[in-house]
C-alpha cells in the first residue's frame, strides 16, 4: 500500500490559519451576547437589539467559515 506525502496546499494554509479561528470565535461569542440578551430581560427594545446583537454575530462567524471555503 503506497502512501501519498502530505502535501500544504493553499486550501490547508487557509483551513489552518489562526486568524479565521479567532473570528469564528469573536462571531460566536457575539452571538451568544445577543442570545442571552434575547431571553435575560423582557422588553420590546431590548428583544430588537438583542436579535440585532445575533445577527451581526452571524454574520462574523459566517464570515469566517466562507472565509476557510474562499466562497
Amino acid at each position: 500500500m503506497e502512501q501519498t506525502p502530505k502535501q500544504n496546499t493553499e486550501s490547508m494554509k487557509r483551513a489552518n490559519d489562526v486568524a479565521t479561528y479567532k473570528l469564528m470565535t469573536v462571531g460566536i461569542l457575539v452571538g451568544i451576547v445577543g442570545v442571552y440578551l434575547r431571553f435575560a430581560f423582557d422588553s420590546t427594545a431590548l428583544s430588537i437589539v438583542s436579535w440585532v446583537i445575533l445577527l451581526i454575530g452571524s454574520v462574523i462567524a459566517c464570515k469566517g467559515v466562507f472565509k476557510i471555503l474562499n466562497a
